[in-house]
């Protein structure tokens, strides 16, 4: 059996991970490369294996970076069963559908540079994918199964455990950083051969994890005071969905002054919808509220600007006021016309709560340049620059460790499916190095950091 890795190697994007054993092949995610301009090429290339070869894929979860080649996949031969909780689908669809509408057309590319997929690959891409819940042992192929569990990283995350050819391989694909409003902690596996671990903060620790909501309390009272515009780049998925939530408890328990908070970002209204659907993946506590009646997307003051008119119109509205907008790093979406607009002026705040990879506007701004490039006009960055590290949706390096230190606690009282190696993915060098070394330090196991291309054999 080997693993081979296309994606996410020493970087947080293009999850994409190719698992052959004698007669089947089987994709783990299949992610967009996001951030430099060099880096976002590899997309239009030709996959380094035969996509008609492949017999099955299996999501770990809805965003972009997992999800953003599929229909390229499809496109280029790609015709068997793709796996993903019922959530995963229904997000992978509205993101799917966004990143089709954002994508030129044919006819603004250069000459001979076609689409990454067209809406017939997105449609037929649909049709492929099948639905499977948490827990499910599920038989693929002859001698081949696989389960998903919950990851707490999003809605419908999940860790993959795939049993081949006597071995068990973990997938952690993104782990959650539990305590998190909405969802229910990252699950432990309780044991595996292989391990691929994520490790896009293996080197920090997340300082505001159980303050974040008062840090975000006070960060709105300092810019309401002061009368400026406060603007929240935000993913739609999830870390949107996790604003409102804490956003409505400090509207009703009177915590915040009175002030319009604009959700300006199509894609997040639309997964609200499905954030709906699926109560049963939620915590105790968000379940409590929702059966008492309390409708947390729902609260006074809440605006959601869909159409581009509505967004337009925000700006008439006359500050204090909260914009959230994508994109969460600032790369494209509606964020950016309001930084456009508001970042010149020392009485505005935008608050960063998502990971910014390298390359991206929002890490430039993060690391302090005095300007940047939007719509190709320099803008100054005048507005106060803030941080909440604690809304990340990522474990941190304490949490990482934690995780795999149960699995092989877990593997050694079972006595089977000890970890014999474990591969670090899904985060920049620095980080993937530190986590990499605490592994081999402090619970003795292999660890390494795979290169792009890289074919091992199990």
């Amino acid at each position: 059996m080997f693993l081979s890795f296309f994606g996410a190697t020493k970087i947080v994007t293009g999850s994409n991970y190719l698992l052959e054993g004698e007669k089947r092949k089987i994709l783990i995610d299949c992610g967009l490369f996001q951030g430099e301009k060099e880096l976002e090429k590899k997309n239009l290339e030709a996959f380094p294996y035969n996509p008609r070869e492949i017999d099955a894929v299996i999501l770990t979860h809805a965003h972009l970076d997992h999800v953003g080649r599929l229909p390229k996949l499809v496109k280029d031969g790609f015709n068997g069963p793709i796996f993903a909780t019922p959530a995963t689908i229904d997000l992978s669809k509205l993101t799917l559908e966004d990143e089709l509408s954002l994508q030129p057309q044919e006819s603004d590319l250069p000459k001979g540079e076609k689409p990454l997929f067209s809406k017939d690959d997105l449609e037929k891409t649909f049709t492929l994918f099948k639905p499977i819940e948490y827990h499910q042992k599920i038989d693929i192929f002859p001698g081949i199964s696989f389960k998903l569990l919950d990851a707490g990283h999003i809605l419908g995350s999940a860790i993959i455990e795939i049993f081949a050819e006597g071995k068990k391989i973990v997938f952690s694909g993104d782990l959650g950083n539990s305590p998190t409003p909405l969802l229910r902690a990252t699950e432990f596996p309780s044991s595996g051969d292989y391990i691929l671990i994520e490790s896009t903060y293996g080197d920090k620790t997340h300082p505001d994890l159980l303050k974040r909501k008062d840090l975000l309390e006070d960060t709105i009272e300092e810019v309401v005071g002061r009368k400026g515009v406060l603007m929240i780049p935000a993913f739609a998925i999830e870390r949107t969905q996790e604003l409102l939530y804490e956003l409505n408890e400090l509207v009703e328990n009177h915590r915040i002054p009175e002030t319009l908070i604009f959700v300006d970002s199509p894609l997040a209204i639309r997964s609200i919808d499905v954030y709906k659907k699926y109560e049963r993946y939620y915590n105790k506590e968000a379940s409590y509220l929702l059966r008492s009646g309390d409708k947390i997307f729902n609260f006074p003051r809440l605006v959601f600007t869909e159409s581009v008119q509505q967004s337009k119109r925000i700006n008439n509205t006359p500050p204090p006021k909260v914009i959230i907008a994508g994109s969460g790093m600032s790369t494209g979406g509606r964020i950016l016309y309001h930084e456009q607009r508001y970042l010149p002026d020392p009485q505005n705040c935008l608050l960063l709560i998502c990971y910014q990879v390298e390359g991206t506007r929002g890490r430039q701004i993060q690391e302090g340049a005095k300007e940047i490039e939007i719509f190709g006009e320099m803008i100054p960055v005048r507005a106060e620059i803030k941080s909440i590290q604690g809304y990340s949706a990522h474990a941190d390096k304490e949490g990482l460790f934690r995780w795999l230190y149960h699995i092989k606690s877990s593997a050694f009282l079972e006595g089977e499916h000890m970890v014999k190696k474990v591969f670090v993915v899904h985060g920049e060098e620095k980080p993937a190095e530190a986590i990499s070394q605490l592994i081999k330090d402090q619970l003795g196991i292999e660890a390494r950091i795979p290169k792009y291309g890289e074919r091992i054999k199990l």
